[in-house]
């Protein structure tokens, strides 16, 4: 079974194609779309693109989606910074009522057996939190009370944008990265369980991605085509944020 993860896509429909021209190329059995679907530029045409894969497909709710949600129930209830509200305001106006209750009923996990490495937990920040925050230099210790008991091979994560594959105890732990909003260099990371675990990064075109959504509406379109899409910020300025803010949501 070969299996995609597709993780933090943020509305980029652009960088979301990119990966899946790739897959045209050397097909798979399944998705896994790990949370964070949702915010950003192109939010319908990416679910709609979703749609269209042939492939089954798992659906996993992140912190993004628990935002864009509350603000549909309750306008204001979303618990994001100020500089985030006008995006997630956006996003919620964009989803069909039959789009919103589709992704109200995503899990928070899913659990597959994956022939050559065994049962698979696939996640959006860990298993028991969409919000909680956890990176490659995350001491083990803090881990191992949250991984060692799920009697899992491989934990799939996404939430940080930054790929990795380390060891908390027994338990290999990989994120797949961010499709839409990489942290650290350009392009979109992603998995491929094949049934190697293998982390992928697709270039694509980015100049022409920026522009496309500049062409928004979207009110962070700019920011987000300059900082996420053609100048992400450094591995390394994330993980001074992240460490200080390591398993608390943000």
């Amino acid at each position: 079974m070969r299996i995609a993860v597709l993780c933090d896509i943020h509305g980029n429909l652009p960088a979301l194609e990119a990966v899946l021209r790739q897959l045209e190329r050397e097909p798979v059995d399944r998705f896994v779309i790990g949370g964070d679907l949702l915010p950003g530029p192109m939010p319908c045409e990416t679910v709609d693109r979703l749609k269209r894969l042939r492939a089954p497909v798992d659906y996993l709710f992140g912190n993004g989606e628990v935002a864009v949600l509350a603000e549909l129930r309750s306008p204001g209830s979303a618990k994001v910074p100020e500089k985030f509200r006008d995006g997630i305001r956006w996003n919620a106006m964009q989803l069909t009522r039959e789009d919103a209750d589709s992704v109200a009923r995503w899990p928070k996990t899913v659990r597959l057996d994956v022939p050559g490495i065994g049962s698979v937990l696939f996640c959006h920040g860990t298993p028991r939190s969409e919000d909680e925050i956890f990176t490659r230099v995350t001491p083990e210790e803090l881990l191992r009370p949250i991984f060692d008991p799920l009697d899992a091979a491989v934990i799939v994560c996404g939430h940080t944008h930054m790929q990795f594959d380390r060891m908390v105890g027994r338990t290999r732990v990989v994120n797949a990265g961010s499709v839409g909003m990489p942290f650290g260099r350009t392009g979109a990371d992603w998995l491929l369980l094949a049934p190697e675990v293998e982390l992928r990064q697709t270039t694509y075109d980015l100049g022409a991605a920026a522009e496309t959504v500049r062409a928004t509406p979207y009110p962070q379109a700019q920011e987000f085509a300059d900082r996420y899409i053609l100048n992400p910020p450094s591995e390394e300025d994330i993980l001074k944020a992240y460490t200080a803010a390591e398993l608390r949501g943000v």
